[in-house]
């Protein structure tokens, strides 16, 4: 379908000359600094909860405190980036995450930790969204879709390890020093970024940061039925994902009946899908079409979710790695998915790329914090009622994919019928 599928065009006479795969590395470590804000501090729950007398509901609000900030300020790195440049807002939001941490850990009662959460959250998102607009000022069509993927593949290791690294930083010492290992993460990619990453957003396709065409282009972009389809899609599609990602402490610790060290009997399979999907996806880059990948995606996400459905009905008690397996399959359909729903998105804004990915991002990012906040509390006591939630997200996510390819095929027979009605010149 040409209207999802990323333009074969070429990339620009100015592109930045870099390595591919040091590029992958940068742009993977931007992204994973995100995922370890949220993944790192799961095992540390319970001492956290212990030491600021707070339960549990309590303590899922750290998640929503990052997220409902990060959520908000995702739609102001992309324009940001578009009119300063990519590299100069990279490094800045490193720079407040780095101080966000470090507040995190001389945090001494709950209302300042989750003071310090939101900063993070205010920050942590400048590496996805702007890292996305990189991608896409580089690279195009096929290329572009294989550099995603890799990034893909880095950025998923991000919720495997994280929280085994959160537990092993435990056993060493107390809670504060996971925040002191995201500082000490986030001085390196500062370090990194400012020695290797070019600015590949130059001067003369900036576009000026005025609040009126900002907030005109923001509504251009919004109010596009083919963006509210393709953004919907993805955003669904992540949030049966990410609703075992927000309730893993309950799902590891209550219902897998799993100690604090042993979260990568979730983490590991669910991360693993994701990069194995994401090396398909790698792999397929012009060999296969991207509405062929993503509806592959997208059914592998429908066989997981009836599985994980049949699965949590019959058994009376979840074990590893059976309620796991089905968690596995679905990430390996959403990393599928993603590069092509992101890149179409892209390509329908060569010149604000920043705002579209800031905007795609904002309503996963949404619908995210309200998956984390509402529902994973709700529905993370029973195994059945999270497998119905990531089932009904997934049929979601699939509908307005279908939506959207219903609305091409329209669009092109209206092409077709509007062609063959020309007069033909007679010679």
């Amino acid at each position: 379908m040409s209207r999802t599928q990323p333009p074969q065009d070429p990339a620009p006479a100015d592109a930045p000359q870099i390595s591919l795969r040091a590029l992958a590395l940068l742009l993977g470590g931007l992204a994973m600094f995100g995922p370890f804000s949220i993944d790192t501090i799961f095992p540390a729950f319970p001492q956290i909860g212990a030491q600021f007398a707070a339960d549990t509901l309590a303590m899922q609000q750290t998640i929503s405190a990052y997220l409902v900030p990060y959520a908000a300020m995702s739609i102001v790195h992309g324009p940001l980036s578009d009119a300063l440049g990519r590299r100069r807002v990279i490094l800045a939001g490193l720079c407040v995450f780095a101080i966000a941490s470090a507040g995190c850990a001389l945090a001494r009662d709950l209302p300042t930790l989750l003071l310090f959460r939101a900063l993070q959250g205010l920050s942590a998102g400048v590496g996805l969204i702007v890292g996305r607009a990189v991608v896409r000022d580089v690279l195009h069509g096929a290329d572009a879709q294989r550099l995603m993927s890799r990034v893909s593949m880095i950025f998923g290791i991000a919720p495997a390890i994280a929280p085994i690294i959160g537990g092993w930083l435990l056993g060493w010492s107390r809670w504060p020093m996971i925040f002191w290992f995201l500082v000490a993460f986030a001085v390196v990619l500062v370090i990194a970024i400012a020695a290797w990453l070019p600015e590949t957003h130059p001067p003369q396709a900036r576009l000026p940061l005025r609040p009126k065409p900002l907030l005109r282009g923001y509504a251009a972009i919004f109010l596009n039925p083919r963006f509210q389809r393709l953004a919907a899609a993805g955003a669904f599609n992540f949030s049966a994902l990410f609703l075992y990602i927000s309730s893993a402490p309950a799902f590891v610790l209550d219902l897998l009946k799993l100690n604090p060290r042993q979260f990568a009997w979730f983490f590991v399979p669910m991360i693993g899908g994701m990069m194995l999907g994401a090396f398909v996806s790698g792999r397929a880059a012009g060999r296969m079409s991207g509405t062929r990948l993503a509806g592959i995606g997208f059914a592998c996400c429908g066989v997981a979710a009836v599985a994980n459905i049949a699965y949590n009905a019959w058994t009376p008690s979840l074990t590893v790695p059976w309620a796991v397996l089905p968690v596995m399959l679905n990430s390996f359909g959403v990393a599928l998915v993603f590069p092509i729903l992101t890149l179409a998105i892209l390509d329908m804004y060569p010149r604000q790329r920043g705002s579209a990915s800031s905007l795609q991002a904002f309503t996963s990012l949404s619908l995210n914090a309200l998956v984390a906040g509402a529902l994973s509390p709700l529905l993370s006591r029973h195994g059945l009622h999270l497998a119905l939630g990531a089932a009904a997200f997934a049929l979601l996510g699939w509908l307005c994919w279908r939506w959207e390819l219903a609305s091409d095929d329209r669009v092109r027979r209206a092409s077709e019928q509007a062609a063959a009605l020309e007069p033909i010149d007679e010679l």
